[in-house]
């Protein structure tokens, strides 16, 4: 019974030492995700299109709810290669720098999928990520324009 008990107590007090790993493991990824974010983010903002395209994966979709003259709602979708184009256009580069806000918040990270929010000067997007070979790629992409909050 004794030893019983000595391996239970063993047992409970070894446990913690792995939370930190696991925390520390868990803001890294976090981090990436926030980075593949303000690469997409910022490589608008910027008109750069090799930061924009560095945070989609190639098949991403971004869609958002538009409302035609008539009233009836309509989903319009652009590609990855869509947002490239479009940034490498100019993208933001109208917005004046002290007018951009990037804001991310990841608000969710299950092993090779996460979800982040975005609040930049014009738009609210929600990300779905995946882990493909190591890296961050933005999949998904819902978004409106920040004037209809």
């Amino acid at each position: 019974m004794n030893k019983a008990v000595f391996v239970v107590l063993l047992a409970w007090a070894v446990a913690p030492c792995g939370f930190p790993q696991e925390s520390t493991e868990i803001e890294r990824e976090k981090a990436a995700i926030r980075q593949a974010a303000l690469h997409y983010l910022e490589g608008w903002y910027e008109g750069n299109a090799s930061r924009m395209e560095t945070a989609l994966h190639p098949e991403l979709v971004k869609r958002s709810i538009d409302q035609l003259p008539t009233g009836r709602s309509v989903v319009r979708s652009l590609t990855a290669l869509t947002m490239v184009e479009f940034t490498r256009a100019g993208g933001g580069k109208n917005t004046p720098k002290e007018k951009q806000k990037n804001e991310v918040t990841v608000l969710a990270v299950d092993g090779d999928i996460a979800t982040a929010k975005t609040i930049s000067a014009d738009y609210i997007d929600y990300l779905h990520l995946v882990k493909v070979d190591g890296q961050w790629k933005i999949i998904n992409v819902l978004w409106q324009p920040k004037s209809r909050k």
